[in-house]
């Protein structure tokens, strides 16, 4: 069972706060009502129950959290090649979570329209396949593009990508799986990256015509990745946000870290 932090967050700010809202308006006055104390000069008052003091405590924590990750940034880490070499198993990644629209948490409502995906853009959305699940793939074909691929040459509205052969790729850590793989950098509306191919493995092959609404990614490790290519497209109302920096790594399968990686800025 995928664990849902956003709904946790959303309840633990709403617990805490009715409990500080409550205490605010009726409780605190009633613990504040003078109680005779037999044997003593002084009237004793009860103390604050301990649920009052940890909604106090944890509520301010809570919603600036809440706020934050819903509508500013959100942190995630990267548990794949399929974005290789651009992003690498082991990144945690900065994701604008305004970049292509203010939601509300939970119900995902947009609210506020604030953008769109462009070509080229490295975005973060909910696996159409199982919505719990968060993907990051690059924008290659918006709505009413006609998107194709052949020979391991994308085409966008019948024009082929600019597509360029740079040499061999030499991974390290988790991807040194992919060590021997064509690296080339190709150019997507005004965004140059670099891509993975292997020539001889077989690839899909054929075009389609983007709906309204909707998107079309794929994985920088072009031969390594479950895409649209595979299991179609990506709705608006599943986008989460874009890509825009990588704040560290840590390869959990050598233990390492690549401290070069840090501040990185994603294309």
């Amino acid at each position: 069972m995928t664990f849902d932090l956003e709904l946790v967050l959303v309840l633990g700010t709403l617990v805490t706060g009715v409990v500080w809202l409550l205490d605010a308006l009726w409780w605190s006055k009633a613990r504040k009502a003078p109680v005779p104390v037999e044997g003593e000069s002084r009237n004793a008052r009860p103390p604050e129950p301990w649920y009052v003091e940890y909604s106090k405590s944890f509520f301010p924590v809570l919603i600036i959290v809440l706020v934050l990750r819903s509508f500013v940034v959100e942190p995630f880490r990267i548990p794949s090649g399929s974005m290789m070499p651009t992003l690498l198993v082991g990144d945690f990644i900065v994701v604008t979570k305004y970049s292509y629209g203010i939601r509300l948490p939970v119900t995902r409502q947009l609210i506020i329209p604030t953008g769109l995906p462009k070509h080229g853009d490295v975005a973060v959305f909910r696996y159409p396949e199982n919505p719990r699940e968060d993907y990051i793939k690059r924008v290659v074909g918006l709505p009413g593009d006609r998107v194709a691929f052949y020979n391991k040459t994308l085409f966008i509205n019948d024009r082929a990508v600019t597509q360029r052969e740079i040499g061999t790729y030499e991974g390290s850590g988790s991807g040194d799986v992919m060590t021997g793989a064509t690296l080339a950098e190709e150019t997507i509306g005004d965004v140059t990256h670099q891509i993975l191919i292997w020539p001889n493995r077989p690839s899909v092959q054929g075009e389609i015509l983007v709906p309204e609404g909707h998107y079309f990614v794929v994985g920088d490790n072009r031969d390594n990745s479950n895409d649209s290519r595979y299991w179609g497209f990506v709705p608006q109302e599943n986008l989460v946000g874009k890509a825009v920096m990588i704040w560290m790594h840590w390869d959990f399968a050598d233990r390492s870290s690549d401290l070069s990686r840090i501040g990185t800025r994603i294309r």
